[in-house]
């Protein structure tokens, strides 16, 4: 998996006025009546792409808003957090409860002014429960299941219900006929 380290203290003015342009757009957002053509407008503006029949609930924060892709048919509810330096990924069909965080940065250990990101990716028909976190350089798998409060550190098998802090395997789905 690909790490990408950004030097905090090395970022362009281009960057720097797009950061403040993406923070507008969520002001706007996180204050214009949802499932409204204005609200959806600036959706689409924020994210870098999301797909036929999505939502993304309110109140909501998002950093780097243009490296998320939500797939189709895709619900975010509200509460949200995405720390997106690192990219994340939401394919169709997925669910993520509210106050769920997916975080694909963290610091360096050493200099806290560096951000090393890894994607974070939410694989087709997944869950993600309420108040669960999904750390950096996680994919959650295909029709797996991430229990309500739980911390994930390593990736999601498909098929798999996991929970806890750190999440561990609790079931392993069949596959629907």
């Amino acid at each position: 998996m690909e790490e990408i380290r950004i030097d905090m203290r090395k970022l362009t003015p281009e960057q720097i006025a797009e950061g403040k342009r993406q923070n507008e757009i969520l002001f706007r957002i996180n204050h214009t009546l949802q499932d409204t053509e204005e609200y959806n407008g600036l959706v689409k503006e924020l994210f870098a792409a999301v797909g036929e029949g999505s939502r993304v609930l309110t109140p909501m924060t998002i950093v780097h808003g243009d490296k998320v892709r939500i797939g189709r048919n895709a619900i975010v509810m509200p509460g949200s957090l995405m720390m997106a330096s690192g990219t994340i990924t939401i394919e169709d069909d997925v669910e993520v409860a509210a106050n769920v965080q997916l975080i694909s940065n963290n610091h360096d250990y050493y200099d806290r002014q560096i951000l090393i990101c890894k994607p974070v990716v939410l694989k087709r028909n997944c869950w993600i429960g309420a108040g669960a976190t999904i750390l950096a350089g996680v994919t959650v798998g295909e029709n797996a299941v991430v229990g309500a409060g739980s911390v994930v550190t390593k990736d999601v098998e498909r098929n798999t219900v996991v929970a806890g802090n750190p999440a561990r395997v609790v079931r392993v789905l069949e596959d629907r006929p």
